[in-house]
């Protein structure tokens, strides 16, 4: 009997999802932020039908001619004992796309890492914190109110 070692598939980026991903958030931030041009910072309070779950707070950190910086953070009850998500995503008006280019104070992420790594980033890190970004939105708008109160275009 002959034993032949199979050899090991490199990951390959899916940049066609990654992009859709950066889309939506794009999106989905114009739709949480519709004075961003005017504001720099807002608070939404989440919360289900009986637990409080925190506030979410969204700072600009930067604007430019085509990109404005975001700190996305949450701050919740179980803070002492739990680190916080916190991201940094970088809006591109002009292509219309929200890209996470910070988690967790941590920056720069490839499109793919080698599995192994010394920092055990998964194969699809950059895809996977986008996504997590886009979840975390769209629980924001199921279950978040704004902190203060929103006057509305007439």
């Amino acid at each position: 009997m002959l034993f032949v070692a199979r050899r090991k598939k490199n990951y390959v980026a899916e940049l066609k999802r990654q992009m859709a991903e950066c889309d939506a958030n794009y999106l989905r931030l114009m739709r949480l932020l519709p004075d961003l041009e005017r504001c720099e910072h807002w608070q939404f309070a989440i919360s289900d039908e009986s637990v409080d779950l925190g506030v979410l707070n969204i700072n600009v950190t930067e604007r430019s001619r085509y990109t404005t910086l975001l700190r996305i953070y949450q701050q919740d009850p179980w803070g002492e004992w739990l680190d916080q998500p916190e991201l940094s995503v970088r809006l591109y008006h002009d292509a219309r796309m929200a890209e996470v280019v910070g988690y967790q104070k941590q920056r720069h992420f490839e499109g793919r890492y080698l599995y192994p790594n010394p920092k055990m980033r998964q194969p699809d890190e950059k895809l996977q914190i986008n996504l997590f970004l886009g979840e975390w939105l769209a629980h924001l708008q199921q279950y978040g109110h704004s902190v203060a109160p929103v006057a509305l275009p007439q």
